[in-house]
């Protein structure tokens, strides 16, 4: 997507400032059915492409994002902007006085900030609804959520308002939106993509790029990589490497045992493993998800991490005497958060290197893991999963927690579609820092199993009239 439209600038075909009138004129029309966007800065990123328009005219150096609408999760601060982190308790915070790294960063590249995308409170939830700007649903079905917590960013790119979204990752944001939306999202190793301000779940968060296409997705890493002051994890520099090694590929149904998958997810697993072997001609090699964690439970040591250290953030006073302006959901965890002891804090934090080194062992330097991103079909736009009466995500239902605790790079692609009409999002995780091996395994894939850029029913950026049809559900 990103290089038609930059082809599509070059030959003067378009124009920037249509970009942003067309971005401006599908987010009015679509978002009353989605609630993906929660803010805009119409004038100033009219404004904005106008100068674009001027400079490309003029003949100046542009970057590679010049002229391309985009929206920012509303968890990373956007000058101008107030940020809102879905809650309540931020709904009347100050607008940001500077750009946070990655929206700064994009910006640098020349993408124009049309506005702010929606997210569940405090970026907490596998679903997108706050009791701030209400509930965000999935262009593929309404009834459904897009997954969370960059649900609204995966929305608005899923259904054509933007080509470029922003996403963070503490425990499988970047992928699961995608998985549920038909798109592409990274998780990069931890340290290529620079955190600042600290994240509210220190060792696990980074920023992710998510998008239409592998394409896509490398440049926006390219754009994003780097150290930043004040991060003691941040790599001096990451340098793809110039030819991938050949992989082996390995599958596991889970990245924890958690018992049987669903059998319409087991199906469309079954069918994207035959896929690799028929289409791309790589062996796979069964795992069993305790080869995978074998220190221990991975999901449930990643919620005592998260819940703990986003209460402390959130402070014990405030979650007590403010209680009312957060979402029960979300009060819930931080109340458990706040009863884990200092000794069963450092036991799972020490644990992480345990997960880390069992799955360094396990990949090697040339091997991927493959499994279903998601350990769900799906889960209603208010966050009640499949038969429950009340909103909430249990650990079972996610494969994209280990990945945050080790750091591993994992990447999720479209691999078909449902019988409940939802795309089911395939994942491989690679070795540490070995994000340029994902990159080249998703390039095969989508070149071999190719995937329409949008949802069926929504008007596009632009025409792409060489889109490839919508797959049709597994049976």
């Amino acid at each position: 997507m990103i290089g038609l439209l930059n082809r599509l600038l070059r030959d003067r075909e378009v124009s920037s400032r249509d970009l942003v009138e067309r971005s401006l004129r599908l987010i009015e029309a679509g978002d009353g059915r989605l609630g993906a966007v929660v803010a805009l800065r119409a004038e100033q990123a009219l404004a904005e492409a106008a100068e674009v328009d001027r400079a490309r005219a003029a003949g100046e150096r542009l970057g590679p994002l010049a002229g391309l609408p985009v929206l920012v999760k509303d968890l990373e601060d956007v000058t101008g902007m107030v940020t809102t982190r879905g809650s309540l308790l931020h709904a009347d915070d100050p607008p940001a006085a500077a750009d946070g790294l990655v929206p700064g960063r994009l910006r640098a590249a020349g993408a124009i900030v049309v506005g702010k995308s929606n997210l569940p409170e405090n970026a907490f939830e596998a679903y997108t609804a706050n009791r701030l700007f209400g509930v965000t649903r999935n262009p593929w079905g309404q009834e459904w959520s897009p997954g969370g917590s960059s649900g609204g960013s995966a929305a608005a790119l899923a259904a054509g308002m933007v080509p470029i979204a922003t996403a963070t990752d503490g425990g499988g944001s970047a992928r699961i939106p995608p998985a549920f939306c038909g798109l592409v999202g990274l998780k990069p190793s931890n340290g290529i993509v620079a955190r600042s301000p600290v994240p509210s779940w220190i060792d696990l968060s980074t920023d992710a790029p998510m998008g239409h296409s592998i394409d896509d997705v490398a440049l926006l890493l390219e754009v994003m990589r780097g150290p930043a002051i004040g991060d003691p994890s941040a790599l001096p520099r990451w340098e793809p490497a110039a030819a991938p090694t050949p992989v082996r590929l390995l599958a596991a149904p889970r990245t924890v045992d958690w018992g049987a998958l669903d059998p319409d997810l087991q199906r469309a697993f079954d069918d994207a493993l035959q896929a690799l072997e028929r289409d791309l001609g790589l062996p796979v090699e069964p795992v069993a998800p305790s080869a995978v964690t074998p220190a221990g439970n991975a999901d449930e040591d990643w919620f005592t991490l998260c819940t703990t250290e986003q209460a402390y953030e959130v402070g014990a006073v405030v979650l007590e005497e403010q209680a009312d302006r957060f979402d029960p959901v979300f009060l819930a965890h931080m109340q458990n958060g706040l009863r884990v002891g200092i000794e069963e804090y450092l036991t799972v934090r020490r644990r992480r290197f345990a997960y880390t080194a069992a799955l360094d062992r396990l990949l090697g330097d040339d091997a991927v893991l493959v499994t279903p991103t998601l350990a769900m079909a799906a889960q209603h736009a208010d966050g009640r999963m499949v038969g429950a009466e009340v909103p909430g995500t249990p650990a079972d239902a996610l494969n994209t927690c280990l990945q945050n605790i080790t750091g591993s790079p994992a990447l999720s692609v479209p691999a078909g579609r449902l019988p409940n009409g939802l795309p089911f999002g395939l994942q491989f995780t690679g070795p540490r820092y070995r994000d340029d091996l994902l990159l080249a395994l998703g390039a095969r894939w989508e070149e071999a199993r190719p995937w329409p850029w949008y949802a069926p029913g929504f008007e596009p950026l632009v025409d792409q009239r060489a889109a490839p049809e919508p797959p049709r559900a597994v049976n």
